[in-house]
């Protein structure tokens, strides 16, 4: 699908960028590679509420980071992200430690 995909340094800046974009609200551009439209789409999907938005994208941009570094190609996506959450949350509260995050 990807003929001649980037490295995987060179997409987490791409990464970087689009959030940065997204966090200031302000995107200038009108070119976006298909796994920027791919992310896009599905952030626009999982209808962030407004109050928590910037502070759930700010988390998701880290555990990107996170993701990429331990050797992915391309950024996990948001709906990926939170369903992760989801179910670590669902795991803390099963096994009574008390620990999930408030958030």
């Amino acid at each position: 699908m990807y003929e001649s995909e980037p490295d995987s340094e060179t997409v987490l800046a791409q990464f970087n960028r689009l959030i940065q974009e997204l966090l200031r609200g302000n995107m200038h551009r009108n070119t976006f590679r298909p796994w920027e439209i791919e992310l896009l789409l599905d952030i626009e999907s999982c209808s962030l509420r407004e109050a928590h938005k910037r502070d759930t994208l700010r988390r998701y941009q880290k555990a990107v980071q996170r993701h990429m570094e331990k050797g992915a190609r391309l950024p996990l996506k948001l709906s990926e992200y939170l369903a992760a959450v989801k179910a670590k949350r669902a795991g803390t509260t099963e096994t009574g430690t008390g620990e999930s995050a408030a958030t």
